[in-house]
């Protein structure tokens, strides 16, 4: 954050006019598409909350249904992970496709400062974003693997923390991008 507003402030020598210009550029985000993206992380993060609950309900019935004559009746479950994992590569897809936008429009990684700070932010976050892709693809089939329900449950409480913060980081991230131009 404080090299991208120092960055913004800071002129560049120019060898050719032997001045100092100002290289800074204002970059046209596609914001409503990021913000798009944004509700699609957001949604996300809800799911894979849901999804925790659910396993952390399943954990705590486990000893009762080991009692014989007790009956739970059937547990519907939902596959929240799975719609998490949906939600997330579609806010990937999102990237990519803001990414094509902001070329489109002339805007590059070596266009400029400005320009090549969006890159590095928005591109860091999703290579962040799907490492959380991983974790969650390996939470879902841990149960075809014959994890047990609490290591299940410690793996998936572990992705969700780290899928949340991702969710807060992009809030914070695309809040900067737009206001801090």
């Amino acid at each position: 954050t404080s090299a991208y507003i120092v960055r913004q402030g800071l002129p560049t020598y120019d060898e050719a006019t032997t001045s100092y210009v100002r290289d800074w550029l204002a970059v046209s985000l596609p914001s409503g598409l990021l913000m798009i993206n944004t509700v699609l992380l957001v949604l996300s993060s809800i799911t894979i909350e849901l999804a925790r609950r659910q396993l952390n309900r399943q954990a705590a019935l486990a000893p009762i249904q080991t009692i014989p004559g007790v009956s739970l009746g059937n547990e519907r479950t939902f596959p929240w992970l799975n719609v998490t994992a949906v939600l997330g590569i579609g806010f990937l897809a999102g990237q990519f496709l803001a990414w094509r936008t902001l070329g489109d429009r002339g805007f590059f990684v070596a266009t400029s400062p400005s320009s090549s700070f969006v890159y590095l932010l928005t591109a860091s976050h999703a290579v962040h974003l799907a490492g959380g892709l991983l974790a969650l693809a390996y939470a879902v089939v841990a149960p075809l693997m014959g994890k047990t329900l609490e290591s299940r449950r410690i793996l998936v409480d572990v992705t969700v923390w780290y899928w949340h913060f991702m969710a807060v980081l992009w809030i914070y991230i695309f809040a900067l991008l737009e206001l801090a131009r």
